[in-house]
């Protein structure tokens, strides 16, 4: 048997994460204390926009941990549903004590909103990053919700990859990349459009069905998806 010289073997390949800062040198950090090698490649930039003036309003629901700066004068007593965990955390890190998870997607926020709010009640805050929230306000405003929807946040995409993620990219380093959503995924595919040769060798993970979809132009070595679109089932993907 022949067994492989460790001092010639090659470095193992790592993990490129696309999401936005700060959110991706958290995920980094996390790799990172596993043992993965990471790559960072933020394909989205994070504009806020300024505080969104206070309203009184029957509760606030929230798409990303990205809008929740816009909420800094509002009173820590009013209701928050958000679409996942993490961003329930961080508003309850920020002082909000009345907040509720729909731990999946925004199709399941919508529907906890039902369950839970009443139609009746008063007007209902939607706050998302431009581009985003809309089938989710037309589906409360069909449940006979008012609706008023504000940007809490601007993505702006990257033009190029970054120095460090191209050469590990060229160089076949990176063998599995994550992507957190669909705007992120084209954003990287449009970046890396002069390496798709390279993309060959890299399986990539994708936090839901809409975000595979934006990949599947690609030859990638795989493609997957989470079973729930969260990081924590994203991540389990990684061999």
């Amino acid at each position: 048997m022949c067994l492989s010289d460790p001092q010639t073997a090659p470095p193992p390949r790592g993990v490129l994460i696309t999401r936005p800062e700060p959110a991706a040198s958290a995920t980094a950090a996390l790799l990172s204390a596993r043992g993965y090698q990471v790559h960072l490649a933020p394909m989205l930039a994070i504009a806020p926009v300024p505080g969104l003036a206070v309203r009184k309003v029957q509760a606030i629901l929230v798409t990303s941990a990205n809008a929740l700066a816009a909420l800094a004068a509002y009173d820590r007593a009013t209701r928050l549903l958000t679409v996942g965990d993490a961003t329930a955390a961080q508003a309850q890190a920020m002082g909000f004590d009345d907040v509720r998870s729909a731990g999946r997607d925004a199709v399941a926020l919508a529907r906890m909103a039902g369950a839970q709010l009443d139609p009746t009640g008063g007007t209902v805050l939607l706050v998302s990053g431009n581009g985003q929230g809309l089938p989710l306000m037309q589906e409360l405003r069909a449940q006979g919700f008012r609706v008023i929807r504000r940007i809490a946040y601007r993505r702006v995409a990257a033009h190029t990859l970054p120095v460090a993620a191209l050469a590990a990219l060229q160089a076949g380093r990176i063998g599995t990349a994550l992507f957190y959503s669909a705007d992120t995924a084209r954003a990287f595919l449009r970046c890396a459009a002069d390496h798709k040769a390279a993309l060959a060798d890299i399986e990539a993970l994708a936090i839901s069905p809409q975000t595979a979809q934006a990949l599947r132009s690609v030859a990638w070595r795989g493609l997957r998806v989470a079973a729930h679109p969260n990081q924590d089932e994203l991540v389990a993907l990684l061999p």
